[in-house]
């Protein structure tokens, strides 16, 4: 897990970066050394309770390792410490967060977008679904089933009626049932999710924007899971299209801090048209005399925001270009064709039976039983078995009928079902495919009445 050479790097640049302040009288913050080595001892001990998130058998939730370059960039801006609200706070890193949303704002066809980094994906969707509030007033927002859950709180906590659409059986959502809302006329923003973080589903964007269009409805593209999947060769043809159409939303949120190989937090929001940054202007003259260019915090929900997330963005960024047939293309590249070759061995399984063959990098599967409810017993079985052999996964409910479109001779005696799913967001997952699918044979079988343990 420790590269000694990222330590090295990390001497290094604060090496660099302290001789920017060389011309000031010394000066050096003291601490107790001792009392410090001793608490960080501790945390260290305290640390190790954590699945191993940064190992290819990690092939549970979307947690992806930060890069390198991030970790390092991240820690060397710590010890300046900016905030990237305003100016004064953080006069570089605002900068390098501003070129960062310029070529994010390229990775998807806009030129000069409104935008900036978030503290998450919910913080950034929170922004853009206030944008769409203020520009249609107490009308609905719209979202698919499979949707984050974040759309209803948020439009929740905006005032905003929202209401869930029914999806496919490949977790899209269903778009007669939008049209059917949109001729009532009462509905602002259609939510498209980009990646839904269940089955990694992509919504039919261009149906979308049609029908948005006709209507005069906005259109935001939750891409927090899957936006940077567009720099791909390996999407299919219809996650292509979708893809593709990007440019026609009026919003876009993607997240860093998944695909994009940062710490958290880094979520970020994309306006399409400049001009909505006439929603957030405030007076705070104490906060922005000192320049009369534009200060993030000026368009922005959030006040203080720390810069060394725009650090480490920057200098991934970098390293590894948004490019098409870049390095990052060819990682995420490797992540797909891991949910792919996973797929195909689940499905030529008896234990298991895979839902829709994957998107993106997500694949879920039912454990092969005559009913729903037997079939979520056995994957908690599962689950807790792989995990005794350092494979660690995770779980996940689905309606039964949606199941039971993968799965027609599952009795459903429930409502539900719990799945196992496994994404495979690291590209090293290409090469432990095998090995997981080896892992998942071997613990199909384990008795139901030695699961005790892990649930």
């Amino acid at each position: 897990m420790i590269n000694p050479a990222e330590i090295e790097l990390l001497k290094k640049a604060l090496a660099t970066l302290d001789t920017g302040f060389a011309g000031l009288p010394a000066f050096t913050p003291e601490f107790d050394v001792d009392a410090a080595a001793g608490v960080l001892q501790r945390v260290a001990e305290r640390m190790q309770d954590n699945y191993p998130y940064y190992h290819p058998q990690y092939a549970g939730q979307m947690l992806k390792p930060p890069h390198a370059v991030a970790r390092i960039a991240y820690a060397l801006a710590l010890w300046v410490n900016p905030n990237n609200h305003a100016l004064d706070g953080g006069r570089a890193s605002s900068a390098m967060e501003k070129e960062c949303i310029v070529e994010l704002g390229r990775l998807y066809g806009w030129d000069r977008p409104l935008g900036h980094l978030t503290g998450g994906g919910t913080m950034a969707n929170l922004e853009a679904l206030w944008v769409a509030g203020r520009l249609h007033p107490g009308k609905r927002i719209i979202a698919s089933a499979q949707a984050h859950y974040t759309h209803s709180r948020i439009s929740s906590v905006l005032g905003l009626p929202f209401e869930t659409i029914p999806t496919d059986t490949t977790g899209r959502i269903d778009l007669n049932s939008v049209a059917e809302l949109l001729h009532a006329g009462d509905v602002g923003t259609i939510v498209a999710t980009i990646g839904t973080t269940g089955l990694g589903a992509v919504d039919p964007l261009p149906e979308l924007i049609d029908l948005a269009r006709h209507h005069g409805v906005r259109v935001h593209a939750d891409a927090a899971y899957g936006g940077y999947f567009g720099l791909t060769a390996e999407l299919g043809p219809t996650a292509r299209t979708a893809y593709q159409c990007l440019e026609a939303a009026d919003s876009i949120v993607v997240d860093p801090h998944k695909h994009g190989l940062q710490p958290y937090g880094c979520g970020c929001v994309l306006f399409r048209d400049p001009e909505v940054g006439r929603f957030y202007k405030h007076g705070s003259p104490y906060t922005y005399f000192s320049s009369a260019e534009l200060h993030l915090g000026e368009i922005s929900l959030e006040c203080s925001r720390p810069g060394a997330a725009a650090v480490a963005l920057w200098a991934t960024q970098q390293l590894y270009p948004l490019v098409r047939g870049g390095e990052l293309a060819g990682w995420l590249d490797r992540c797909l064709l891991s949910a792919q070759r996973l797929w195909s061995r689940l499905d030529q399984s008896t234990a298991y039976r895979p839902l829709m063959r994957p998107e993106l990098d997500i694949v879920v599967y039912a454990a092969a039983a005559p009913t729903a409810s037997a079939s979520s017993e056995r994957a908690r079985a599962v689950f807790s078995a792989a995990a005794e052999r350092d494979l660690h996964l995770a779980l996940a409910e689905f309606p039964t009928e949606l199941v039971r479109s993968y799965v027609p001779d599952l009795e459903p005696d429930s409502d539900t079902v719990t799945c196992l799913r496994s994404v495979l967001m690291k590209p090293e997952h290409l090469d432990w495919v095998d090995r997981i699918a080896e892992i998942l044979d071997d613990v199909a079988t384990t008795p139901l009445q030695d699961q005790s343990r892990g649930q």
